[in-house]
């Protein structure tokens, strides 16, 4: 016969197994769910702070390319004052001459040196392909990386050039980018606008600066879609006809386009990548973006204008370079 200490033991115990029975099969379901929503929440908030994390640091546009023509050594024996960088086509030869012969011409300034880069992507002609390689082992003034060249890739042109100067022309101190359309007055640009004998500036950037907001509309040239840019405004950016800025800023922005969506607008592009940067840019009233009837005087006065042909470049060129004596 068992002890009474034995059975209250056993007493003792199936008291204990009913309790917690009774507990775990009447105890509220939203408790239990409350009580575990704390340690789910902690986790699902510290994977929120690193996926942010890995989306500001991972690299959104790589610019993974490779130079398939390259002028690696421009820089290696001079420290340009300036580097034009000028986006154009396989097909804009003759435009890409006339800029060599009249404001592009790197020997135009003794006392400082010009250097003049054409910006080009692969076309899907090869034969077009061969044309430009010709006339790069010619002049040794055109870069180009192995993307398709197109309208939408404009702005991969663009940062192709701001990479080439990081990496080729560290120590220019001024860079010009535009296009080969633009006549460019030489003297303006140098003298009035940039200065030699004067210190160099930094974070420098100035153009024509538009203040505007996306064009929703399909049928545009501008068109921009909300999905891929939605707010109402734009930064402050300057037309990418012309636009210059020091040459420290050329790493900057391409650093930070490869953490920036991808636009296909290039200039408005760069200009998200100096809000990014904190950078302003200048409005400076002597860079057009427009086609302006010529005018001796009145193209003295400027420094770009737009919607240019090879032809009038020449006629421009040489009638302001042989009246520079007569006055306005």
């Amino acid at each position: 016969m068992p002890s009474k200490v034995s059975c209250l033991y056993l007493l003792t115990v199936v008291c204990w197994a009913s309790a917690l029975w009774y507990l775990s099969i009447t105890r509220p379901t939203s408790t239990y769910v409350s009580q575990m929503s704390i340690p789910i929440r902690k986790t699902s908030k510290s994977h929120k702070n690193i996926t942010f994390t890995n989306i500001r640091t991972r690299s959104l546009n790589p610019h993974a390319f490779e130079f398939v023509i390259n002028e690696p050594k421009k820089c290696e024996s001079i420290t340009p004052f300036l580097v034009i960088l000028i986006s154009t086509t396989h097909k804009e030869f003759d435009a890409r001459q006339a800029i060599r012969e009249t404001w592009g011409d790197e020997s135009t300034f003794t006392q400082i040196h010009i250097l003049t880069i054409f910006l080009l992507g692969w076309n899907s002609d090869d034969v077009l392909n061969q044309m430009v390689e010709q006339e790069s082992q010619i002049f040794h003034d055109i870069v180009v990386e192995n993307f398709i060249d197109s309208y939408h890739n404009l702005t991969l042109k663009t940062m192709m050039g701001m990479r080439w100067v990081a990496t080729f022309c560290p120590k220019a101190q001024y860079v010009m980018k535009t296009d080969s359309d633009i006549f460019v007055n030489m003297d303006n640009l140098i003298y009035k606008l940039l200065k030699p004998t004067t210190k160099p500036r930094r974070r420098y950037f100035t153009g024509y600066v538009i203040n505007g907001g996306p064009i929703r509309d399909m049928r545009s040239k501008w068109y921009m879609p909300r999905d891929v840019y939605p707010d109402s405004k734009y930064p402050p950016f300057c037309s990418g006809t012309g636009y210059v800025f020091s040459a420290d800023i050329a790493e900057l922005i391409y650093k930070t386009s490869l953490h920036t969506r991808l636009l296909h607008l290039e200039d408005v592009y760069v200009g998200v990548c100096l809000r990014k940067l904190g950078i302003h840019p200048y409005q400076n009233s002597g860079f057009n973006h427009w086609k302006m009837a010529y005018s001796l005087c009145r193209y003295r006065r400027v420094i770009t204008v737009h919607q240019i042909s090879p032809e009038e470049m020449h006629r421009i060129w040489n009638d302001m370079s042989s009246k520079k004596h007569l006055r306005c």
